[in-house]
């Protein structure tokens, strides 16, 4: 699967929930059985967009509910450690959020607070998310790919994936890394 097909990893899932039927197509959903939408916050830092004017915030919540989960909170902060875990906290607390996407803050400036916020909440960071992302992103943007500090972790048993702040960044890592796998991974960390 390359970035960019039309091939939507949902789509074989989406066609084929059933259950004890399910296709083996179907990897990232066989393990509940069925297909329920999975609540989602999305939360955006940024210093110089407002929740008006966030192109990739509202990309995400798009994408997110035309993949058949559901928006339960969006926000937008300001680059700051303080801020983003607040939010987070808030969050995290409420059993309506199973999983959360952060936007921006994954660069390397001084600016890009969104690692050292979750890095500091004591959980699990999961490598793999980051390495398939800048792998994926190596084939759109070439070297330039290392320069991201794309990021899973798991924080009071649920998945916060940060993502990078640009609209083309944010589709890539929704699309092929976290609609195909997030109801498996809010299923095992709830174990």
């Amino acid at each position: 699967m390359t970035p960019g097909s039309n091939y939507h990893p949902l789509s074989h899932a989406n066609a084929s929930v059933s259950g004890a039927g399910s296709s083996p197509e179907s990897p990232s959903r066989h393990h509940l059985g069925t297909s329920r939408p999975i609540g989602f916050g999305v939360l955006t830092t940024s210093d110089t967009h407002t929740e008006e004017d966030d192109e990739s915030g509202s990309l995400v919540k798009k994408l997110l509910t035309e993949g058949g989960q559901r928006v339960a909170e969006y926000h937008l902060v300001a680059n700051s450690v303080a801020d983003i875990r607040e939010c987070l906290d808030r969050w995290l607390a409420d059993p309506d959020v199973e999983a959360v996407i952060t936007i921006g803050g994954t660069g390397v400036s001084s600016r890009d607070v969104t690692i050292e916020a979750l890095a500091g909440g004591g959980g699990k960071a999961l490598e793999g998310f980051g390495d398939l992302y800048r792998m994926l992103s190596y084939q759109e943007v070439g070297p330039l790919a290392v320069l991201s500090r794309a990021s899973l972790f798991a924080l009071h048993n649920r998945p916060v994936f940060a993502v990078p702040g640009s609209a083309r960044a944010c589709q890539l890592a929704v699309r092929e890394l976290i609609l195909p796998t997030v109801e498996h991974l809010v299923e095992e960390l709830a174990r």
